[in-house]
């Protein structure tokens, strides 16, 4: 007797009930694992971009839009500040480093940020090809844009102006690669990094060109007015523990400056999110023990109404352990087909999530499949199966065969 064929047949002998356990049991392992996967994907990212920023100086405004534009380089600046003031606060001895940076334009949608030699330390790039920016005008590439624009060294190109790329004001000052760096799986490989100086002048120039351009600079971009220079923000290291409880308040009481710890900011952020990732994780559950009840009420109907046909198989010979492995293949089968369907309607909503994000940011990637997570969801629900399996086969170990034969006939 071939026990795993009965069973195929018995689940293709209630198509509608096993279609519906089938769906709604790969729907849940899909939200589990895909909801698990975002969220560790957006942590990883967020956290590894802030590098080894402990504070940023930044104007006045919201101290996580500061942030989000300043670390992670997906939002709009709060303002500029006057570079000036800000190195003299550099020169605290409870500050290791302060790296300036500047910006407000684009290429195809990827930030230029204009900045000084201290910033890629800060995200541990080296050079790959090339060198580093040693003049106005040249920049060096992150991975990602080098290996999405084809660029290469020696390759120029003009900026647009803003930090998107339909509709913007392109500037007619070139930029030429310079150099490219290695992979660092962090905000550095999705930037064009110049030299403070570059975007200074292509906005010194745009200044005397355009009217309309002059007002936006000086909300958004770093530029000189009046003879002084300013910055969008200031990224800083601290040398002792000690400055994060002393610093930040200094600068937001005494300056006209603000000063936000972006770990702190990122851990707030993750609260507000967190709320809806377990709103959904909780849902997947729910939706989870469900597609197991219905697993159980199928396996259960198919003893019921089967009875006969399982006494049958009792008088040719067949055993009850038998009989309960035509009942558990079954289940198990639709757990192991739903297993796998989940994994793949996961990464099929991953990927078309993350597409968007790309579009939209140019700034997260999705990271590795969590087998491990995977598993642990496939034994939880290997698990539910086999309770569901367990609730359905004492019909099997109390079948009176005599009465169901007599009956039937």
């Amino acid at each position: 007797m071939n026990i795993g064929k009965l069973s195929i047949k018995n689940i293709f002998h209630k198509p509608l009930y096993s279609l519906l356990s089938l769906i709604s049991l790969a729907i849940s392992i899909g939200l589990l694992i895909g909801i698990r996967q975002m969220d560790t994907s957006i942590r990883r990212h967020f956290e590894n971009s802030t590098g080894k920023i402990d504070m940023i100086i930044g104007a006045k405004g919201s101290p996580l839009q500061l942030v989000l534009s300043s670390a992670l380089h997906i939002d709009n600046p709060t303002g500029n500040i006057p570079y000036r003031q800000a190195k003299k606060i550099a020169k605290n001895p409870l500050i290791k480093s302060a790296v300036p940076i500047s910006y407000g334009d684009n290429y195809k949608g990827y930030r230029i940020v204009g900045t000084t030699q201290g910033f890629a330390p800060l995200y541990n790039a080296e050079l790959q090809k090339g060198r580093s920016v040693q003049k106005p005008m040249e920049v060096v590439l992150g991975h990602s844009v080098a290996e999405k624009l084809k660029l290469s060294i020696g390759d120029t190109f003009l900026s647009s102006h803003g930090l998107v790329e339909e509709g913007a004001h392109q500037h007619s000052e070139p930029l030429t690669v310079v150099g490219i760096y290695k992979p660092a799986y962090k905000v550095i490989d999705r930037l064009i990094i110049t030299a403070l100086e570059s975007i200074w002048e292509v906005h010194h120039h745009g200044h005397h060109d355009n009217e309309h351009d002059k007002h936006e600079e000086h909300e958004e971009e770093g530029h000189e007015e009046d003879g002084h220079k300013e910055i969008t923000s200031m990224l800083v290291s601290f040398r002792s523990p000690s400055a994060f409880l002393t610093l930040p308040r200094q600068i937001n009481e005494n300056t006209n400056m603000q000063a936000v710890l972006p770990k702190y900011e990122m851990e707030r952020l993750f609260q507000y999110t967190g709320v809806g990732v377990q709103a959904i994780t909780w849902l997947a559950y729910t939706v989870l023990v469900i597609s197991c009840i219905t697993i159980f009420i199928s396996l259960f109907k198919m003893v019921k109404e089967r009875a006969f046909d399982l006494a049958l198989l009792r008088t040719y010979g067949a055993s009850n352990l038998q009989l309960v492995k035509i009942v558990a293949y079954e289940g198990f089968l639709i757990g192991l087909i739903a297993w796998m369907v989940g994994v793949l309607l996961s990464q099929m909503g991953m990927y078309y999530i993350f597409e968007i994000l790309q579009e939209n940011f140019k700034q997260i990637d999705i990271q590795k499949f969590p087998w491990q997570e995977a598993l642990q969801i496939g034994v939880l629900v290997l698990f539910m199966i086999m309770l569901s399996i367990t609730m359905a086969i004492p019909p099997i170990l109390k079948m009176n065969i005599s009465n169901i034969l007599s009956n039937e006939k």
